[in-house]
């Protein structure tokens, strides 16, 4: 991932909607859901989740399948692992196992963070 897509993705969840609407269809997975679902699900107008979903889709963050006169609209689940991956990569100048005292403060479960390696393998 370089800069500018890491910017974009950023901007766009910078919108408290458009995080609530990534973070609904995350959950969702594959399934993902139709713009009116979205809308009364999240009780946003449905013009105004139009405006959102459209914003989310050119940042690449939701991906939209046609479906009969519905759209729906899945979580771009690989672009929001590139993210982290890019905000993370460098961790502990590259020696995240340096990260472990971090990582127990952190409120996230252990589960959904990355393994760490006790054994570096940087030379």
């Amino acid at each position: 991932m370089d800069k500018l897509t890491a910017t974009t993705v950023f901007e766009s969840l910078s919108s408290g909607v458009r995080l609530d609407v990534f973070r609904l269809l995350v959950k969702k997975g594959l399934d993902g859901m139709v713009a009116g679902e979205i809308a009364t699900t999240l009780d946003v107008p449905p013009t105004n989740m139009s405006f959102h979903l459209k914003a989310m889709t050119q940042a690449r963050l939701l991906s939209v399948e046609q479906e009969g006169r519905y759209q729906r609209y899945r979580a771009n689940i690989a672009l929001m692992l590139d993210t982290i991956a890019y905000l993370t990569e460098e961790c502990c100048s590259g020696n995240p196992q340096q990260c472990i005292d971090m990582r127990a403060a952190s409120a996230c479960s252990p589960s959904v963070l990355p393994l760490i390696s006790t054994n570096s393998t940087k030379t």
